[in-house]
């Protein structure tokens, strides 16, 4: 008897996970933004009970994103980046339609694409599926495991050493597989954008990693929600002028997309 070579696709997220991941991504999200919850209070808007927001407190804590409190949580100390598994609820219809107005603009016929990592990149991802004459480069392992059942697709994974908190594969392994291949479009997913700062993340060898995808494109194009712009985060990805255009939502500050504009960089606002 021969073995199978049948590959098993992923598990799929019930109804049940998907409403717990958007729901911690919600709770660390006010936790930014007040400091402290409380248990009671976040069982009421939730509309579930308190041992089942005691429960996501837990694991929440056990990944250090937050610190319990009898009656509640308190936000770290320091500031922390959202592991992308707790981004994917925020905003998600904002980059959906970013996503399609992304890929309204790729030309017909065989076209080379690089895809960083990234909740919006991941809807670019999935936008892109159905094409039959597409070879995608990208260095993230969440959109890998989106693409590798599309056989029509041809899919190449940079090495790498893997980020948690973004599911990339970072690192001189990865900038070497990139240094040797040539990219049409790459869309690049930033946790900043700014006309003076550049385009920006939370880690320096993901910066690195996304850097060497950028200077093997001929066209880059930041898909971003209207909150990256006008934010700087630690490590610089490229200037502004490295940049051929950028997609947002109308939440965007219109001063940046103004100023963006100036730097002489094309800005798509998807719904406007």
């Amino acid at each position: 008897m021969t073995a199978s070579t049948d590959v098993d696709p992923p598990p799929r997220r019930t109804g049940r996970s998907a409403r717990r991941s958007e729901r911690m991504s919600e709770i660390l999200q006010s936790l930014n933004e007040t400091g402290s919850i409380h248990v009671g209070e976040l069982a009421r808007r939730f509309g579930v009970s308190e041992a089942t927001l005691r429960r996501d407190l837990t694991l929440l804590e056990e990944q250090r994103l937050l610190t319990r409190t009898h009656g509640g949580a308190l936000a770290q100390d320091v500031a922390y980046e959202l592991p992308v598994r707790y981004r994917h609820g925020q905003s998600r219809d904002a980059k959906r339609a970013i996503a399609r107005e992304a890929v309204r603009g790729l030309p017909a016929g065989a076209h080379v694409i690089g895809l960083t990592g990234g909740t919006t990149t991941s809807e670019v991802a999935k936008e892109l599926a159905d094409r039959t004459d597409l070879t995608i480069v990208t260095n993230a392992l969440n959109i890998a495991m989106e693409l590798v059942l599309r056989p029509r697709l041809k899919l190449v994974v940079v090495g790498g050493v893997s980020r948690p908190q973004s599911y990339e594969l970072v690192g001189p392994w990865a900038e070497q597989v990139l240094a040797s291949v040539n990219i049409g479009t790459a869309f690049v997913g930033v946790d900043g954008i700014d006309a003076v700062g550049g385009i920006t993340t939370h880690d320096e060898n993901e910066a690195r990693t996304n850097r060497a995808m950028i200077t093997r494109a001929q066209r880059v194009v930041v898909v971003a929600d209207g909150s990256k712009l006008g934010r700087l985060t630690l490590a610089r990805i490229a200037d502004i002028t490295e940049v051929s255009e950028v997609i947002t939502d109308p939440t965007a500050d219109q001063a940046v997309v103004a100023a963006i504009r100036s730097a002489g960089v094309r800005v798509t606002v998807a719904g406007a």
